[in-house]
């Protein structure tokens, strides 16, 4: 697979709604692809409206630093070698948990996606769920 389309990104957020409903909490959930462009998006029922911008800007974080949010989180520390990194790129790079890249068979970042409602363990449940759809296409 080498590249992040409407029908994967309907699929991972299918995956991310199923474990969002099984957990119990609604959830906001994007999709990228490589270019860091939103492909799907999809808001449940009675998700926080500041999850909107968040769920997207996780999957941006992991798109355009090809990291996961929480090992953003972890090098943007005060005192690591990124702190700051939060404040760059207007904003937009989302320095906790629920963003993850997509990486094709050779570990390409071939898009990501970004999931926000929860807590930070929450987030990041709902969207690995969609990291393994995509993983077991």
């Amino acid at each position: 697979m080498t590249e992040v389309t409407l029908e994967v990104a309907k699929e991972l957020i299918a995956a991310a709604e199923e474990k969002a409903t099984e957990i119990g909490v609604p959830m906001c959930i994007a999709v990228m692809d490589e270019g860091a462009n939103l492909v799907g998006f999809h808001r449940m029922d009675d998700a926080l409206l500041a999850s909107i911008d968040i769920a997207q800007n996780k999957a941006y974080s992991s798109v355009t630093l090809k990291l996961d949010t929480q090992t953003i989180h972890e090098v943007s520390q005060p005192g690591e070698p990124l702190y700051g990194l939060g404040d760059t790129n207007d904003g937009r790079i989302v320095t906790f948990g629920g963003g993850f890249p997509l990486e094709d068979d050779n570990g390409t970042v071939i898009g990501g996606i970004g999931v926000s409602g929860g807590s930070v363990e929450e987030d990041m449940e709902v969207a690995q769920a969609g990291v393994e759809r995509f993983e077991n296409r």
